[in-house]
């Protein structure tokens, strides 16, 4: 899918007019207003990386966005005006240990509701990830998260914010962009990605505490977030993974928008499997029966784990299968032994591994957040010695629908990517992120490619609801 704009305007890119087009960008030659010289049309070609040296992010000196006075509305009776706050101030933190996980997490619960909790905007899943260095300077994520507060120094909204020195991590692909920087001779990197680090799940990015004046809020919050990427000298922030609200509300200031794709299952009042079964059409639901037979005809056994179940040795063996996956697939890992660790102390119950054993020995296990109304799919892997057929389907999708049947919860969010899981009863849903380039020619090329790349995404999502797994009928 590609998009091409001309880069020839009255007020010109920096990094138009300096820089020769390259071979890779070149498009069509086309002319302009611009003194009568010709310039080739960038193109945004594919969403797939090459490789760039970056710079090393730099450091913010001044860590203040500065004091905000809030207005009142004339509607608004004497008792409100009274307990609204005059004054927020807005900060930036180098590490989110410097807020308390009291002050985060009332924040991060206002923002969803305690129906719809996000374990991973919690402070217990965003410090395991600072404190066991998955997330940090050196693995180029450096946390700039976004605090603000009253004139009593009261916590009312957070945002998790990290300067990066690469798109790794992410799952929103924008390499072809960073390459569109570099093939005009500027720099993509660093750049700001407000997000939960090397997690495809959808929640708000901007977390504020419930009040009368939180709309206002949120306007300051999103203003000071632009300033702060003229500020530091960024080509960009990126909010990934953002809710369909925020999504919306962040068009109106000034964010590109995109959609993306992911496979969810979805819980129909459902009283055990076999309810869901009759569900699927009857060659699907067969073919669902047959892969979980091959479980036990393996000798193998299937153990949910949660909270004081998961002892360290599970978290060993489990760093052990994750290596086996990173290294087959990606050839790094993002997360350390430590983080495991850490997730299993914070996070006490909200966390489920799914583990399979032959005999006395673990061989597999899928890691899952538990939320207010879902289940989360994060991570598997197996041992390496030997291939389990269908082990891979049980433990990251069966097994996970029978704890969202068994714990009444709403859907189970299987991760990104996969046209497998249509099958297996995982259908398409949108994700959403929002854009903001400070090189008005880059932003506008940017945009036509998102249109055109929403249209595609809106097509595919309906193909596959058309021709989807369940009976006629089933919504």
């Amino acid at each position: 899918m590609a998009v091409a704009a001309s880069v020839c305007n009255r007020n010109a890119s920096p990094f138009i007019g300096r820089f020769p087009p390259p071979p890779l960008l070149a498009g069509k030659t086309q002319s302009g207003p611009c003194g009568g010289r010709s310039f080739r049309a960038f193109e945004v070609r594919a969403l797939f990386w090459r490789s760039n040296k970056s710079l090393e992010p730099r450091e913010t000196v001044d860590l203040s966005l500065g004091d905000y006075t809030l207005t009142t509305s004339g509607a608004e009776d004497v008792s409100t005006a009274k307990s609204r706050p005059k004054q927020i101030s807005l900060s930036v933190v180098s590490s989110i240990s410097e807020v308390s996980s009291s002050d985060w997490d009332a924040c991060a619960l206002d923002a969803t509701g305690p129906e719809k909790y996000n374990p991973f905007l919690s402070h217990g899943f965003l410090s395991s990830l600072e404190e066991s260095n998955s997330a940090v300077k050196e693995t180029g994520w450096m946390p700039r998260h976004i605090v603000t507060k009253d004139e009593s120094g009261t916590v009312i909204g957070v945002v998790p914010l990290y300067l990066k020195s690469h798109s790794y991590g992410e799952f929103v692909f924008d390499h072809s962009w960073a390459d569109a920087y570099y093939g005009y001779g500027s720099r993509y990197y660093p750049k700001y990605q407000c997000c939960v680090p090397f997690t495809p799940v959808t929640g708000p990015r901007i977390l504020l505490r419930d009040s009368l004046y939180k709309d206002q809020v949120f306007d300051i919050v999103v203003d000071a977030l632009k300033n702060l990427v003229v500020k530091s000298q960024v080509s960009s922030v990126h909010i990934t993974f953002s809710s369909e609200n925020e999504w919306h509300n962040l068009k109106e200031k000034g964010f590109l928008q995109r959609i993306g794709m992911q496979y969810h299952w979805r819980n129909r009042n459902y009283t055990c499997f076999d309810d869901f079964l009759m569900d699927m059409k009857q060659n699907k639901r067969k073919n669902i029966r047959q892969e979980r037979k091959k479980i036990s005809a393996q000798n193998l056994t299937m153990k949910r784990l949660r909270g004081n179940e998961i002892k360290a040795k599970h978290w060993d063996s489990f760093y052990t299968f994750y290596r086996n996956t990173t290294d087959n697939k990606w050839g790094s890992p993002y997360l350390t032994r430590e983080f495991f660790h850490n997730l299993g102390s914070k996070m006490g119950d909200q966390v489920l591994l799914v583990v399979a054993e032959e005999g006395d020995e673990l061989v597999a296990g899928a890691l899952n957040l538990i939320g207010g109304d879902a289940i989360y799919g994060r991570l598997w892997g197996c041992h390496s010695r030997a291939y389990y057929p269908s082990l891979h389907f049980e433990a990251c999708y069966y097994q996970a629908i029978e704890a969202a049947i068994e714990l009444n919860l709403r859907s189970v969010e299987a991760g990104a990517q996969g046209e497998h899981k249509i099958q297996r009863g995982y259908m398409p849903v949108p994700t959403y992120s929002c854009h903001y380039l400070l090189d008005e020619d880059f932003s506008k090329a940017i945009e036509e490619f998102v249109v055109r790349e929403a249209t595609q995404v809106k097509l595919v999502m309906k193909l596959i609801q058309d021709s989807g797994p369940f009976k006629e009928g089933i919504q």
